[in-house]
């Protein structure tokens, strides 16, 4: 599971594996952990300085700890507590369950496995040692069952829905899943391959929480606007297949360099398109990998001319003006809807502009231009930005014009979410 919080320190030493068999614990990877890759890897410690690590090692951190138990004995202990109906004798059994938890070598009902392999089942430590703690806070013994049987059942089953893995009877183990509108992200990611050297890529938290969210392993995602990469970047980390198109066959080429640095875990494909996404031949490249329609589609065109992306016609970012962006950037969606599966997602990241001493909402516009074909609309979230390439380093001459000329200085953008009908 991935998360930007972090609550323990790992040290890398020959100990590692001997320390994970006495304590019966694994560690989640997350976005900069340790993960496998090829060749040696040079990282910057927090001096700056270069450390060689070691071999087919990628830059990764190890997030909350997990506990491997043996599923079939778990279960059984766990019926076995609730069969019990004295409180005190419960509530002294979920206390012992505790001990064990936090003092491995107290196991004597061989609860804990240490082999990851069979039947076992690995749960997020903090969020077992705060479920046994509401049971032993329920005022009744009904109560104190009813968080049992909950307990047990997220151990014994699977709940998950048809757009993504989250395990329902597990909910709570997904903290890192943002579920508010209000997008508040202190820096990018800038782990593996996520390099910010293009003008106006997308973090890639963003492409992070929307396929965690709508969807499953396996599954298949449309860039049309696929830029630097990030979103197939993205794909390679968490399992999804991903096809992206770009204008430019300068950034496409420096895309897919990109792409291919990151490791590969889950044997995905990606696959970079030099075209244009109003015209390109979508089917034609979906019928190549035997597929005829995908689970997401993702768009992050250019906010019309806030960067000039290159001097191509063809470059929404040329655009004469706001009306003829949205005529362009609405040939994009006509030519993707029809490959996107009825139900699923569209995520599309847009901002508005200035000009003139007008704001422009082209956010709002670019959202009727969908909502005109056929879409439903799920969610607007407002993401935050506290600087771009342009800005940088030069904060206090905006704010000064901003005084002068009565306006307030672009802090957000919007993530916009679309369900195909």
């Amino acid at each position: 599971m991935h998360t930007d919080r972090y609550i323990q320190t790992v040290r890398i030493s020959s100990k590692i594996s001997s320390i994970s068999e006495q304590f019966g614990y694994e560690g989640d990877i997350g976005n900069e952990g340790f993960r496998m890759s090829n060749g040696i890897k040079d990282m910057k410690n927090n001096k700056g300085k270069q450390t060689t690590l070691f071999k087919n090692l990628e830059s990764v951190p190890f997030t909350y700890g997990t506990i491997i138990f043996n599923k079939e004995k778990l279960v059984c202990f766990l019926e076995g507590i609730n069969d019990q109906n004295n409180p005190s004798l419960l509530k002294n059994k979920i206390i012992a369950l505790k001990e064990i938890i936090n003092s491995p070598k107290s196991d004597r009902e061989g609860l804990l496995n240490i082999d990851p392999n069979g039947d076992t089942i690995s749960l997020r430590r903090d969020v077992l040692i705060s479920e046994l703690n509401q049971i032993l806070e329920a005022r009744t013994l009904e109560r104190a069952k009813y968080y049992l049987n909950r307990l047990k059942n997220g151990v014994q089953k699977v709940k998950t829905n048809k757009l993504n893995d989250i395990n329902l009877l597990r909910w709570k183990e997904y903290e890192d899943i943002i579920t508010d509108s209000l997008w508040i992200l202190d820096k990018r990611d800038s782990s593996g391959a996520h390099l910010a050297w293009y003008w106006g890529n997308f973090i890639p938290q963003i492409p992070h929480q929307m396929m965690l969210r709508y969807t499953k392993k396996g599954d298949w995602v449309l860039d049309t606007f696929v830029g630097s990469g990030t979103t197939l970047i993205e794909c390679k980390r968490l399992g999804r297949n991903g096809i992206g198109i770009e204008l430019n066959q300068g950034v496409a080429q420096k895309a897919k360099e990109l792409i291919d640095k990151e490791y590969n875990r889950y044997k995905v494909i990606t696959e970079v398109i030099t075209g244009d996404s109003r015209i390109i031949d979508i089917k034609d490249v979906l019928e190549k990998h035997k597929i005829n329609q995908v689970q997401l589609l993702i768009m992050h065109p250019p906010y019309h001319d806030i960067i000039k992306f290159s001097k191509d016609e063809k470059d929404l970012s040329n655009a004469k003006n706001t009306k003829e962006f949205l005529k362009m950037f609405g040939e994009v969606v006509d030519n993707a809807t029809p490959f996107l599966e009825k139900g699923r997602y569209f995520v599309l990241v847009i901002g508005d502009k200035y000009s003139k001493g007008e704001w422009i909402p082209l956010g709002f516009y670019s959202m009727n231009e969908v909502l005109k074909r056929g879409y439903l609309l799920k969610s607007i979230i407002v993401k935050n930005f506290e600087e771009t390439r342009a800005k940088r380093n030069q904060k206090e001459l905006w704010r000064y014009r901003a005084l002068v000329g009565g306006f307030y200085i672009f802090k957000h953008e919007y993530i916009m979410l679309f369900k195909k009908k």
